[in-house]
């Protein structure tokens, strides 16, 4: 996939050495915009003065070869306008990325090259570094062992990831998010919760996951009552979402159905599965779990 890179607030181009007499503005924009490969209503004329005609693009980012050596196009395109005279002497020029259009030597193509290897190398990287956060207040206080960072990551790292246990977090919807979020801007792929999933009050991490990611896919592995016992939800639903770029997995907290997760979670994340076949693949994993641990129940009884 081709990078896209970001104009930093430099969004101007100009043309000097233009002079324009009863020219349409909203043409030439337009274009412009079609010689730079973007929609019509993304280029606009904010200024003509001394012979210099200036577009904002408006957009915060752009491709590479987009802009890469076609100023002799632009300059064709608003020369064949009418009401525009160019000379010998016309010019493109702009500031940061926009820069690139009146490239056309081969170190800059070669430059654009390595930038667009280096971005693949390092989307790759972060694609397979995963945080994990365990949740509940029984691990919090340590009533409980955590047994499953360690099953976690001995499984995803035999598959080539790399894992970071991030914390233990306490039942509270906002401070599950906010961690989600920040493991997010810090450069991990994907983000995998353990816990908080299931049909209590306090259980929240799945509404934590939907409070940053409205669309995220989430399935039930099991239906309760609403109001019999401590259940105040529907039953208990695992989540899977894409937030910012960042696989974010939400599984039950016991061992057995974390470790019935993981070979769906890794074939899904190594066939960049989407997040509704991921969340379906999980979710029926953890029926079937549930269906056998009923049925060796009742050979038992």
């Amino acid at each position: 996939m081709t990078s896209q890179y970001d104009l930093l607030d430099k969004n101007e181009l100009r043309v000097t050495k233009i002079q324009l007499n009863g020219a349409d503005l909203t043409a030439l924009a337009a274009a412009t915009a079609t010689v730079l490969g973007l929609q019509t209503s993304e280029v606009l004329v904010t200024d003509y003065l001394d012979n210099t005609l200036t577009f904002d693009v408006l957009r915060p980012t752009i491709y590479g070869h987009q802009l890469l050596g076609r100023a002799d196009e632009l300059l064709g395109a608003l020369r064949s306008a009418p009401g525009v005279t160019l000379s010998g002497q016309s010019r493109v020029t702009s500031n940061g990325m926009l820069g690139w259009i009146a490239a056309d030597d081969d170190d800059t193509v070669a430059a654009l090259g390595r930038a667009e290897l280096i971005a693949k190398q390092v989307s790759t990287r972060i694609a397979r570094r995963v945080a994990v956060f365990s949740t509940g207040a029984e691990l919090v206080s340590g009533e409980v062992k955590d047994t499953n960072w360690q099953v976690i990551s001995e499984k995803l790292e035999d598959a080539d990831f790399s894992c970071e246990h991030l914390g233990t977090l306490a039942d509270d919807q906002e401070l599950i998010a906010g961690s989600i979020r920040r493991a997010t801007n810090s450069g991990f792929g994907v983000v995998v919760t353990t816990g908080g999933v299931g049909a209590e009050e306090k259980d929240c991490t799945v509404e934590a996951v939907l409070s940053l990611a409205p669309d995220a896919a989430t399935r039930y592995t099991c239906h309760f009552t609403v109001g019999h016992g401590r259940h105040t939800k529907a039953g208990v639903r695992i989540a899977v979402a894409t937030y910012q770029g960042c696989r974010v997995i939400s599984v039950p907290g016991p061992n057995d159905e974390v470790r019935a997760s993981l070979p769906r979670i890794i074939e899904g994340l190594t066939a960049n599965a989407s997040d509704e076949a991921l969340a379906s693949a999980i979710a029926e994993t953890l029926r079937q779990l549930l269906r056998d641990r009923m049925a060796e129940s009742g050979r038992h009884s």
